[in-house]
């Protein structure tokens, strides 16, 4: 019997996810354990593996498709039995492949096949949310195809449910788009420079000049590389951010000395069996959880009106991956000791490495607090930025050597820590903040009581 394989669900949020590159054709033979094709979600990618053996009987999509979650993608059986009915969006025959397939599947239509009708709704549809100033929800392969075509997506009116854009409206605005040069559209894609209806080139042509910007401006010593998904995901979430928030950073410094102390002796009772390489992360953190159980409002969600507290603390941890940053979550660390804390951050850091995080732990929604350490790194001082809605990130900088009053007029150079707290002023007064950030220290100074 024929057994379909289906686009995994990752995650209650995750809806679809793209298709990055079928490892098998129609009539590869397969094994169980092999790949059969690779896919991703906004922040991780998967590989889907074999767990019958047969023959590859149909392939229902391409490279690059968005295929929603629990859809059939590939059929594996014995040649000569019939897929029938298992074609995905109600197709009914196997070998379909032109107007009438790609129609019932919801995907853009070539643009031979568009009729002059669609073109000038298209066009309308655009005015019309020019007008209104609201940006749509944009589907990850129309934003791709957008980005590619340099369409500001954001301002078309979606025609995918809730009012999503999806690629066949982003088809359809490319084909009624006026004629672009290359360096045109480059240009649009770097600047976000509005597509102006006519140009000054031949039939209407637009140029370089015609956006804004002189080609001069771009020599041949450059190269333009295009933006990863993650990366504008990042980019958009961290503008939306400073965009939608009163941001504020109070800087303070914590004694470091226990912590050293502390850090030194995991080092050497792991040398006696020890089961846990606890770091100085891992300390920092669990001094932040003891200090956000004082503060509830800092462990919290700013909803515009109103506030969501939480009664548990679910610590956000940034982690710098080959994609990109990272910011899974330990859900209920309050729950947890220093030990259990320690490998849970070690678990989700590693996932996040390797691709396999869950995609649900990486939604911001999901944490109440976010920790970002840069101290490995050797920074002294920075501006963390707020993963909202939560109202405040605790950025951890490295230990340097300040001088402190030792009593009786003596002076010496003692280890700190640096903290950066930036708070959502909307949600939180900075006495409130200073109060927290101050209680991180004391926390970190007295860490030697937890070991």
């Amino acid at each position: 019997m024929a057994t379909v394989v289906i686009m995994p669900k990752q995650g209650q949020s995750v809806e679809s996810c793209i298709l990055t590159e079928m490892k098998k054709k129609k009539g590869d033979t397969v094994v169980v354990g092999d790949v059969l094709f690779s896919y991703e979600t906004d922040k991780a990618s998967f590989e889907e593996i074999a767990q019958v053996r047969g023959t590859v009987l149909e392939l229902f999509f391409l490279d690059g498709d968005e295929i929603p979650v629990l859809t059939n993608v590939l059929v594996i059986g014995n040649p000569g039995e019939s897929t029938e009915g298992l074609r995905p969006f109600g197709g009914k025959s196997s070998s379909a492949t032109g107007k009438e397939t790609r129609a019932m599947k919801g995907w853009p239509l070539a643009k031979t096949e568009r009729s002059e009708e669609s073109l000038t709704t298209t066009k309308q549809s655009l005015s019309i949310n020019d007008v209104s100033g609201k940006q749509s929800p944009v589907s990850p392969r129309a934003r791709i195809l957008a980005d590619k075509h340099a369409v500001q997506a954001e301002w078309l009116v979606g025609t995918g449910p809730h009012g999503r854009v999806i690629a066949r409206d982003v088809q359809m605005a490319i084909a009624a788009m006026p004629k672009t040069t290359p360096l045109a559209k480059t240009i649009i894609k770097e600047t976000g420079a509005p597509l102006p209806e006519n140009g000054s080139g031949l039939a209407g042509t637009v140029k370089a000049v015609d956006v804004g910007v002189k080609s001069q401006a771009f020599t041949s010593d450059s190269v333009i590389k295009p933006l990863t998904n993650m990366r504008k995901m990042i980019a958009k979430a961290m503008h939306a951010s400073l965009l939608n928030s009163a941001q504020l950073t109070h800087h303070l410094g914590a004694d470091a000395r226990n912590l050293l102390y502390a850090r030194k002796s995991i080092k050497k009772a792991m040398l006696d069996g020890y089961p846990t390489d606890i770091t100085i992360n891992d300390f920092v953190c669990f001094a932040v959880i003891q200090a956000l159980k004082e503060f509830p409002n800092i462990n919290a969600h700013f909803l515009g009106d109103s506030m969501r507290l939480f009664s548990n603390i679910h610590l956000g941890i940034a982690v710098d991956t080959e994609r990109g940053l990272m910011v899974p979550t330990v859900r209920n660390a309050d729950k947890l000791s220093l030990q259990g804390l320690s490998h849970q951050l070690k678990e989700v850091s590693n996932a996040c490495k390797n691709g396999g995080i869950v995609p649900d732990l990486l939604s911001p929604e999901v944490a109440s607090f976010t920790v970002s350490n840069l101290g490995a790194y050797g920074v002294e001082m920075f501006t963390p930025v707020i993963n909202l809605p939560q109202v405040a990130i605790l950025g951890v900088n490295t230990i340097i050597p300040r001088p402190k009053d030792l009593g009786d007029g003596v002076y010496g150079f003692i280890p700190y820590l640096g903290l950066s707290l930036t708070y959502d002023h909307r949600a939180i007064d900075g006495s409130e903040a200073t109060r927290f950030v101050k209680q991180v220290a004391i926390e970190i100074e007295d860490i030697d009581f937890y070991i």
